[in-house]
């Protein structure tokens, strides 16, 4: 943040946690992205400081310069103005596969301790309480991007000790930006505070985390959104508040 930029008098923590995964991209970067707050997040850091970053979707869409919010990875709006339109071998096997791809935007049902990350079942495999839709796309993320960015919003069922399925490795992710604050791994794996947000305690990151939930030293200062950051989330990238409310 410079000295002259004027920060946002109010905004909602989906806004903030939009904002801080647009921070997390670096101009140039090619991020494998889905939909919802992390998809914001890419348009937000292309529209600020990421002008030449490359978003790429499942789906096959490279280069996707989306003017709406997509509802799906199928929308046509990512195939509008993009580079190419690719067959999801090819962005596997060209991109992911490759080592072309330095941020994979990942969530699910589950993470947990350790950063794995749970999209298959809920409960017993063989017997569960609930089916989720299984890896997709994710676990090839997990594994070759080079560096795994995590949006969640906290709470024990969602962030259990163990989860009861690793679909996904954690072994690459490298934060966690949740709706209370930011967990990331230390030396050894394991998901530690790091941050949290203005009016937010460690107590009650804690009450919402399914593990004695670690510190760093020192908790490092969230730096709020700017006017700026706020303004194009509400007037251009997501006018009707789709993921932003």
């Amino acid at each position: 943040m410079t000295a002259t930029a004027e920060t946002a008098g109010e905004y909602t923590l989906n806004e903030l946690m939009c904002v801080l995964a647009a921070r997390e991209i670096r101009d140039g970067d090619v991020v494998f992205v889905g939909i919802g707050l992390p998809n914001l997040a890419c348009n937000l850091a292309r529209a600020t400081h990421a002008p030449r970053m490359t978003l790429i979707y499942e789906s096959g869409a490279v280069g996707a310069v989306p003017e709406r919010v997509p509802p799906s990875i199928g929308d046509p709006a990512l195939v509008t103005g993009s580079l190419m339109a690719a067959s999801m071998a090819d962005v596997f096997q060209c991109f992911l596969q490759n080592g072309k791809i330095q941020i994979g935007f990942l969530g699910g049902a589950q993470v947990d301790r350790f950063a794995n990350i749970n999209t298959t079942v809920v409960g017993p495999y063989a017997s569960p309480k609930v089916r989720l839709p299984g890896s997709g796309g994710a676990c090839e993320i997990a594994a070759h991007a080079e560096k795994v960015l995590v949006v969640a919003k906290l709470d024990k069922r969602a962030f259990p000790e163990k989860a009861d399925f690793v679909t996904s490795s954690g072994k690459r992710v490298k934060k966690v930006i949740t709706n209370m604050g930011v967990l990331e791994p230390n030396a050894a794996g394991e998901l530690i505070l790091t941050a949290v947000y203005p009016n937010v305690t460690p107590e009650a990151v804690q009450a919402n985390v399914g593990w004695t939930l670690k510190r760093a030293a020192a908790l490092a200062p969230i730096s709020p959104p700017l006017k700026r950051e706020i303004e194009l989330l509400r007037t251009r990238l997501d006018p009707q508040r789709l993921h932003i409310k």
